[in-house]
């Protein structure tokens, strides 16, 4: 059986050059400065949130509005409740969802404006010339305002939200509507494969990369919880007695994956095979540079843009 890559993907176990998957690995590292880029938290605390759970739960429910704990359970799937409850709907006290909407907006533009800047010292002067990103805004726009958000919570909240006015805000919008999109489609993927949240969060560390603690740590879950959950996993023959992955387990994961990609690949039949070459094209300097904000590996599973596909 071959075992996993150290980012948690069983190699070779995946098609990396569907559309989908080529473009999620692109457009993710763009949104995901907001989880990760210092400019980001920092513009969470100047609008009154200290704390990074603070930021990240009031800023990514935001668009749903002041909702309490609940819906976002549901939603971000993931997570323990308990941890959810710590933060919601007690932030709502701090700041408003239209005051959090501008801080995540604001904390994006800051970290992607300061990765995007002249290259240094031996570095290839690959980044997006002002003409090119706006390019790269309005393929992004254009693929976004094409999803589908029909029972897709998370993306529908963001594409109801109106559209900055500038190429950067509007790069960075576009990838959120898209990065929530395909993880609706995920989380469908994972609850008709008969998952929950936690047996989620043990399946993937079991493939390495992010391990127990770490995922412990994140998305909050108790000992109690995960060992229970493991159990269940074994119960099922997708965990074997060392808490390694088995090939149900694989086989699994490979089904899910493909499902994610399937039912997220009509957002890009609105720009044609020709215009989904010049978006990634564009897309991939950008990516690179966000990716050096990441942290890697980490929870949210998106290869290294910087790395070669593989598969």
């Amino acid at each position: 059986m071959k075992r996993p890559s150290p980012e948690g993907l069983p190699p070779g176990a995946l098609p990396g050059g569907t559309v989908a998957r080529r473009m999620w690995r692109l457009f993710e590292p763009v949104h995901a400065v907001t989880y990760f880029a210092p400019a980001c938290a920092g513009a969470f605390e100047r609008a009154g949130l200290r704390g990074f759970w603070r930021g990240y739960f009031a800023g990514r429910s935001a668009p749903l509005g002041p909702v309490g704990a609940g819906p976002v359970v549901g939603c971000f799937f993931g997570f323990a409740p308990a941890m959810v409850s710590r933060a919601l709907p007690e932030v709502w006290t701090r700041i408003t969802p239209a005051e959090a909407l501008d801080a995540r907006l604001a904390g994006a533009r800051e970290a992607l404006g300061q990765v995007l800047g002249e290259p240094g010292p031996g570095e290839a002067a690959d980044l997006a010339e002002p003409a090119d990103l706006a390019e790269l805004g309005g393929l992004l726009r254009a693929a976004a305002e094409h999803a589908p958000v029909a029972g897709r919570v998370l993306a529908a909240a963001n594409a109801a939200l109106s559209w900055p006015s500038d190429p950067l805000g509007v790069v960075w919008h576009a990838t959120t509507i898209l990065r929530e999109h395909r993880g609706d489609g995920h989380v469908a993927a994972l609850v008709t494969a008969g998952l929950d949240g936690v047996e989620t969060a043990v399946w993937r560390a079991s493939m390495g990369g992010v391990g127990r603690a770490d995922f412990q740590r994140v998305r909050g879950w108790s000992d109690d919880e995960w060992t229970a959950a493991a159990g269940r996993l074994r119960a099922r023959g997708w965990l074997g007695a060392a808490g390694q992955p088995t090939e149900a387990s694989l086989s699994a994961f490979r089904s899910i994956e493909t499902t994610t990609d399937r039912v997220a690949a009509s957002v890009w039949d609105e720009l044609g095979t020709d215009g989904v070459e010049r978006c990634a094209a564009l897309l991939a300097p950008v990516a690179r540079r966000a990716a050096a904000l990441l942290r890697w590996p980490n929870p949210i599973g998106v290869p290294d843009p910087r790395e070669p596909i593989s598969g």
